[in-house]
């Protein structure tokens, strides 16, 4: 998470769409950066009103938005499954070494997902408990230009994100049904990727 004070922004870090890349480019410049640890720098838009800002002052909130990626569900969990195969992560719970991915998305559909799995949401992630969407400007990590205009307008500085935890190379592959099922229990995600990509086009 980054807080960009006199632009009056905060990116917030949704795991896997590339903020670390943005972190990279644009900490130095951010008046609040928070790396570690991971619950905390990626700390969701709920927490963020909960926990966050409340350490800054009321009387100086008022025009403080938000920002979040977000990135096409199938593509977002292939990543995470790609991520956690690295031969860093072998024998620990996380590790998705052997593991295909129709078991990876299977692990995730389940009631309590493994350690593996538990990558949890997308629209959780940029949703209050009501599930209304409470992040103000939304972008589709499919559109980085768009993002990256974005940012240099905002921030009035111009931006190349060098990249940085790059999933390794990996087949992905989906049975139809078990797509079915991931689209149907988690529509919300499909449905906001789907909203924020029109609104981009």
């Amino acid at each position: 998470m980054m807080m960009f004070w006199k632009a009056r922004l905060v990116m917030l870090a949704v795991p896997k769409t590339g903020t670390q890349a943005y972190e990279a480019a644009l900490g130095a410049q951010a008046d609040m950066v928070i790396r570690h640890p991971p619950g905390a720098k990626h700390v969701t838009a709920q927490g963020f009103r909960r926990k966050v800002l409340p350490f800054v002052d009321p009387d100086r909130r008022q025009g403080l938005e938000t920002l979040a990626v977000i990135r096409e569900p199938i593509d977002w969990l292939g990543s995470w499954y790609r991520y956690r195969s690295r031969p860093q992560l072998d024998g620990q719970p996380q590790s998705t070494a052997g593991l295909s991915f129709d078991d990876f998305v299977e692990a995730y559909l389940a009631p309590a997902p493994p350690a593996f799995a538990k990558v949890g949401s997308q629209a959780r992630f940029t949703s209050n408990k009501a599930g209304k969407v409470i992040v103000d400007h939304l972008f589709a990590y499919e559109d980085q230009a768009a993002l990256r205009r974005f940012l240099q307008d905002r921030l009035g500085v111009e931006i190349a994100p060098p990249e940085r935890n790059v999933s390794p190379p990996g087949k992905l592959s989906l049975d139809p049904d078990i797509e079915a099922r991931l689209r149907e229990v988690f529509a919300p995600d499909f449905t906001l990727h789907a909203r924020v990509r029109a609104h981009a086009g």
